[in-house]
């Protein structure tokens, strides 16, 4: 009787026990940590999918603005610089912008004239006309680029992004280009102006091709000249109107680089 009584399936294991449960699983394992080397290369492979994404986005604003605005279009017979003073100067400031472009091209052919009547004033006998006309091809080749690039790109700059670093880049260069045009206005001899002063010799020698010659150059040193000054003094009334200071321009040097001015982004 007592035999049949006993549980056939009783165990000798406890009913709470879990069948399932594994010991080996009870204890968690210690944590792992990366090693330094392994910590080095995420690192570095975190560093390489920055720099990818950086590199997307510039290729992409990059092609974003040649589909608005064009491929280098100036100066046209060897394009090296993006130029629409219609698509990246606001359009209040755009009358000044063209006015001082028309200027630089008032200066160009200002020098274009210089040459060759310094090339009149040496056949015409002038002591030192040879000293002339080295110097005026000389400012021909030099001071050409060096105005569009020292004060009329700055100032374009300026308007654009309207950046304080700009307007003091004009300030400094557009001076020194002023006091270079009064210099040319007076035309002393054996300096390579064909200025006042030598177109007066070549009407008292008489000396009637440098003569007329030098009366356009001077004409449009002086043309130039005023110009600049007038719109000169302009741009400084709008660069203290628009809160530019030295360390306004220091905080933009130190945040964008000295590389983003000379970049058109």
């Amino acid at each position: 009787m007592s035999t049949y009584a006993e549980n056939p399936f009783a165990s000798t294991h406890s009913l709470d026990a879990n069948p399932f449960d594994d010991p080996t699983e009870r204890t968690s394992p210690a944590p792992s940590y990366p090693s330094p080397n392994h910590a080095a290369r995420l690192a570095e492979i975190n560093q390489r999918e920055r720099d990818l994404e950086r590199r997307e986005q510039e290729l992409t604003q990059k092609a974003e603005h040649i589909r608005r605005f064009g491929r280098n279009n100036w100066p046209k017979f060897y394009p090296v610089i993006f130029h629409s003073i219609k698509d990246e100067i606001p359009e209040e400031h755009r009358l000044l912008i063209n006015r001082l472009y028309q200027l630089w091209f008032v200066l160009f052919g200002t020098l274009i004239i210089n040459m060759i009547a310094c090339i009149f004033i040496l056949t015409s006998g002038s002591s030192g006309g040879g000293s002339d006309l080295g110097s005026s091809i000389g400012y021909l080749f030099v001071i050409t680029p060096l105005s569009f690039l020292m004060w009329y790109r700055p100032i374009y700059n300026g308007y654009m992004k309207e950046q304080a670093l700009y307007y003091y880049f004009y300030f400094v260069f557009c001076g020194f280009h002023l006091v270079f045009s009064l210099y040319m206005i007076i035309g002393i001899p054996g300096t390579g102006s064909a200025g006042l002063i030598q177109t007066i010799q070549m009407y008292a020698k008489p000396s009637f091709v440098a003569a007329i010659l030098g009366t356009i150059a001077t004409v449009g040193w002086v043309i130039q000249g005023v110009g600049n000054a007038y719109y000169y003094r302009q741009i400084w009334t709008h660069h203290k109107s628009a809160g530019h200071s030295v360390e306004k321009a220091k905080t933009e040097l130190a945040t964008h680089g000295a590389k983003a001015y000379f970049t058109r982004g």
